[in-house]
C-alpha cells in the first residue's frame, strides 16, 4: 500500500472516529509547522529522499503525504503521489503566488497569514493577489433577454415572436 493510499485512509478513519472539525484541528497544527519551514526555505525548492524530508520537517510520514496532496496543485510540476515510496527522491519548486492563492481560497486564514510570507510578497503584491483572488470569485450575470424585449437579431419583432420560439 502506498503512503498517499495510507493519508486517504488515516483521514477517513480518523473523520468517522472523531468527526471532520477534529481532523482540521488536529492537522492544521501539523500543517502549520510545516508550511512554516517551507516558506523560509531561500527559492522555494524542496527536495531530496521522501523519508529525509520527513526528519527535516519533524513530521511523520502521512502527514507529510498530506502536506505534498495539499500543496500539489501550488508546484512547478505536480507530482505523481500515488508512485511516492519512503526511499523516493521527491523534488519540486514552490510558486508562490499560487500557493498564497490556493491558500485564501481554502480559507486557511492560518496559513496565509504566516509572518514568513512578509519575506516573500511585499504587503502591496498580497494585497493584489487578495484582490484577483476576491475578482475570481464574483459571479457576473449576463443580461438575459426578455420575452417583450426587441430580438438580438435584428428583426425588430420581439424576442418571443422570433427567436425565442
Amino acid at each position: 500500500m502506498s503512503i498517499y493510499s495510507n493519508w486517504t485512509n488515516y483521514v477517513v478513519e480518523y473523520v468517522k472516529e472523531n468527526g471532520e472539525p477534529a481532523f482540521w484541528k488536529e492537522y492544521a497544527k501539523v500543517e502549520k509547522s510545516i508550511y512554516t519551514k517551507a516558506l523560509a526555505i531561500d527559492g522555494g525548492v524542496i527536495s531530496g529522499k521522501f523519508s529525509e524530508l520527513v526528519k527535516e520537517f519533524d513530521v511523520n510520514e502521512i502527514y507529510f503525504m498530506g502536506f505534498l496532496d495539499g500543496i500539489n496543485e501550488s508546484i512547478d510540476k505536480e507530482l505523481d503521489l500515488e508512485a511516492i515510496e519512503s526511499d523516493s527522491e521527491v523534488s519540486f519548486k514552490i510558486d508562490y503566488e499560487k500557493l498564497y492563492f490556493n491558500m485564501l481560497d481554502s480559507k486557511a486564514d492560518y496559513l496565509y497569514t504566516l509572518s514568513q510570507w512578509d519575506r516573500i510578497f511585499s504587503p502591496e503584491k498580497r494585497k493584489e493577489i487578495q484582490k484577483t483572488w476576491r475578482e475570481s470569485k464574483t459571479v457576473i450575470n449576463e443580461v438575459k433577454i426578455g420575452r417583450n424585449d426587441a430580438c438580438p437579431c435584428g428583426s425588430g419583432k420581439k424576442y418571443k415572436k422570433c427567436c425565442g420560439k
